[in-house]
């Protein structure tokens, strides 16, 4: 057939169709250019779309940056699409404002020269070997980066011409010497104060509420009882932990696997070490040389405790005649173990090197290896079998999990007949509030998938833990909405109680705050708090604010009051303490971080500008 189609198309015409056929495929590809698109963009910018391509890219991009930096917890995090979908527009809005950058630097006629960006490449260090620019390197780069060299170029082109704009509205940015100093000294100020605590516990026994006083406030903060989507999942689960308890073995077929392992079971031989060290020096030959002096006098009979104490470098064996320790095969250096093991009992090796220098090494004692006996080892070797027996039918089930939960979707009873485990159930949870046992990312994202949750389908199999699945579907979903005045009504009662209680402390701090102001201050139960500082972490957050909020009055005594989680508190400020001597590198990082404020506001407000003078629109994907 196909030779037919190749001598037909040698044919006069046959030659016409396929120049028809080439010139439909040509129209179409040019009016696919030319014609309107489908696609709809995921915002428009000044008339400048930003496709949803670029969209996906950027997302990925910060998706795989906050991976990097955020390690495990990420997996977490990205069970939420929510969070997910954060990103995806805090990448989205990126896109926007250097779209808006783009159009204004075009819009003042910045441009980046070819040898501008030529000398950017040339000075990256990235692309540079031993401080000079490496071309093959800088190609390499390219390639594993997937650019070519003049889309690589225009990218540099585009993103220097952003930075024209930027740095010359971040790069205007200053800090005065005093400003830093200011921000220093108030920091380090700390303050001296009395303060009465009026506490809110006495005042709830009396704080009668009303059902319509509930039904108001339940009626004005409905946002409040907001219920989350909720599901109650069935779901059958695989556990190669569960199925090792009920595998048995024999004491033959232990006695099997000892036998077949007995390797396993050797300890090792041991070795009881002793050298004579001679350090490299500045001079090896040297070193070596007189290491050979040394191994001429033990061949000569000399004494090899002697010699150590005379002339090993290593000083701490030498006092003991360069005795060490006992050593197992594969724990010293590969040529100092080699030799070790090579000698047999009281004989010594020739000059040995290794990283440390040259060494003669003797073997003062041999402990031989042996094999441990069965009875020792026998309930590891339980654990390891029945370990293996239960993985074996692990994965034996794990496919019949597989495949009989995609073949009978609708239901987990013949997939838990199939692999002989019971179908369980939870009780209903929200992204939040996942049981323990199935707390992991993959599987709450496939508990709140569209498959489970509105086709009703079975999950794929899902690892829990190595050896540990499940395969899950919906059994009850519900939708997040409002709780009704029943569910929430015992709360909204604590609630307004304890309003009511904190109001008759609010009142009670107010007396006390007409009597200071009255000069009335005797045999009120006043705390002093000599000089607190505002990283004070024994009292209350809104106290300490609250001190160092109030001015120092030089005619009145300077008295407020501020409210707590459960009453109220008096403050009298007496003294404001000014920062002892401010050091210098505080005030350096003090100057770069407001500097790096201001830079950012200024980016910022930049980027609102920029916005409100052009439109912006963020077309609906249908």
């Amino acid at each position: 057939m196909l030779e037919k189609i190749r001598e037909g198309s040698q044919g006069v015409i046959a030659k016409g169709i396929l120049v028809l056929v080439i010139l439909s495929f040509a129209f179409a590809g040019v009016s696919s250019y030319l014609g309107s698109r489908t696609e709809t963009p995921a915002a428009t910018v000044n008339g400048d779309d930003i496709t949803a391509a670029q969209l996906e890219q950027a997302y990925q991009n910060e998706r795989g940056r906050m991976e990097q930096q955020l390690g495990d917890m990420f997996e977490a995090l990205a069970g939420d699409e929510r969070y997910l979908a954060g990103i995806k527009r805090s990448a989205l809005e990126r896109l926007v404002a250097e779209k808006l950058m783009d159009q204004a630097a075009a819009e003042l006629g910045l441009r980046v020269s070819d040898s501008q960006i030529k000398e950017a490449i040339l000075a990256e260090p990235a692309f540079q070997t031993d401080g000079q620019f490496d071309n093959e390197r800088y190609l390499a780069i390219l390639r594993q980066l997937g650019y070519q060299p003049t889309q690589f170029r225009t990218m540099m082109r585009v993103d220097m011409t952003r930075r024209q704009l930027a740095s010359a509205l971040v790069g205007s940015e200053f800090v005065l010497a005093g400003e830093s100093k200011q921000l220093a000294e108030v920091q380090g100020q700390t303050r001296d104060i009395r303060y009465l605590v009026v506490d809110s516990k006495p005042f709830l026994a009396s704080s009668q509420v009303s059902d319509e006083e509930i039904k108001t406030y339940y009626d004005a903060n409905l946002v409040q009882f907001m219920s989350p989507e909720k599901v109650s999942l069935e779901y059958v689960e695989l556990d190669a932990a569960k199925l090792a308890k009920d595998v048995t073995t024999t004491d033959e077929e232990l006695q099997a696997y000892y036998d077949e392992h007995k390797s396993q079971y050797v300890t090792a031989e041991k070795r009881l070490a002793a050298h004579i060290l001679v350090d490299f020096g500045d001079d090896e030959a040297a070193a070596k040389a007189k290491a050979e002096t040394i191994l001429k006098q033990l061949n000569e009979g000399a004494d090899f405790e002697t010699l150590a104490k005379a002339d090993s470098d290593d000083k701490f064996s030498a006092e003991q005649g360069g005795k060490l320790d006992w050593f197992e095969p594969g724990v010293m250096d590969p040529a100092f173990d080699k030799a070790l093991f090579s000698v047999n009992k009281g004989e010594h090796s020739g000059v040995v090197k290794s990283n440390y220098g040259f060494h003669i090494i003797k073997t003062l004692d041999i402990q031989p290896g042996a094999v441990v006996d069965f009875a020792q080892v026998k309930d590891k070797i339980l654990a390891q079998v029945n370990e293996k027996k239960a993985v074996d039918v692990f994965y034996s089930l794990q496919s019949k999990l597989a495949d009989t939960s995609y073949e009978v979707p609708d239901t987990l009873s013949e997939t838990a007949k199939a692999v002989g485990a019971e179908v369980q159930t939870t009780a209903l949870f929200s992204r939040d509030t996942v049981p323990a046992l199935l707390n992991k990312p993959e599987l709450v994202k496939a508990a709140f998938s569209e498959p489970v949750l509105q086709d009703g389908l079975n999950s794929d199999v899902i690892e829990l833990e190595p050896h540990h699945v499940v395969v899950v579907r919906m059994k009850e979903h519900q939708n997040a909405g409002t709780k009704s005045l029943e569910q929430v009504k015992a709360g909204i009662v604590e609630r307004l109680q304890q309003d009511k209680a904190n109001e008759a402390a609010r009142a009670k701090a107010q007396e006390y705050l007409a009597q200071v102001k009255a000069g009335e201050t005797d045999g009120l139960p006043l705390i002093a708090k000599a000089k607190l500082a505002r990283s004070e972490r024994g009292l209350d957050s809104a106290l300490v604010a609250k001190a160092f909020q109030m001015p120092l009055l030089s005619d009145a005594q300077s008295v407020d009051t501020v409210g707590l989680a459960t009453g109220y508190a008096l403050v009298l400020l007496d003294k404001v303490n000014q920062a002892e001597a401010v050091d210098a590198g505080m005030l350096s990082a003090l100057k770069q971080r407001l500097n790096a404020q201001y830079s950012e506001a200024d980016y910022r407000a930049l980027i609102a500008l920029l916005k409100a003078k052009g439109e912006v629109t963020y077309p609906e994907v249908e």
